[in-house]
């Protein structure tokens, strides 16, 4: 995949490709927007295909500053719904910063073994 993708992919770790997974990171959604129509343009011009059910953003505010309250985040012509948190492999990562969604996700994890 590296290889049909390496004219696209940004400096780690602004932009990451897993197995199945696409994580692009940016301050805007805007920008977002725009790196993420890059990367469906390539993809599909291979014959890959993204999933619009599956794809969902996650946006951690590290301020209390707003900024593009009108921008939706999308995949082509489709409105991408917004998550509250974002689990891969193993650990939970929420929008808010908190991490207790994280230790409970390992609490029970360790109780089931």
């Amino acid at each position: 995949m590296d290889t049909l993708t390496h004219h696209i992919q940004g400096e780690v770790p602004l932009c990451m490709l897993f197995a199945d997974d696409i994580v692009l990171i940016d301050e805007t959604r805007g920008s977002v927007n725009e790196r993420m129509e890059v990367w469906r343009q390539a993809l599909e011009s291979k014959g890959f295909k993204l999933s619009r059910t599956k794809t969902e953003y996650l946006e951690c505010k590290f301020s209390d500053v707003t900024r593009e309250e009108d921008v939706e985040v999308r995949l082509d012509s489709q409105v991408i719904p917004k998550s509250e948190s974002f689990k891969y492999l193993g650990s939970i990562i929420q929008g808010d910063g908190e991490i207790d969604e994280d230790v409970m996700h390992s609490i029970g994890v360790g109780w089931m073994k």
